[in-house]
């Protein structure tokens, strides 16, 4: 048996082979991040919908106080 240069890498000893990867998983943009990613989606949304509710809170506050202020 021939061995590697390296000791603890002798050629002809098992090892197996390496799973064929996507372009996307090489990438480190695998299964996984998708989820990431729609998660972060979902967060944002609901952080937009709840700024948009305190603006709009603010603005109707706003104009039942000019309203009053000119009457």
């Amino acid at each position: 048996m021939t061995v590697s240069k390296n000791i603890n890498n002798p050629v002809g000893q098992g090892g197996g082979k390496r799973k064929k990867q996507s372009r996307a998983e090489r990438q480190n943009n695998g299964p996984h991040r998708n989820l990431d990613r729609q998660g972060a989606a979902d967060q944002k949304a609901e952080l937009v919908r709840k700024l948009r509710e305190k603006t709009r809170a603010a603005e109707e506050a706003a104009q039942t106080g000019d309203s009053a202020a000119q009457s």
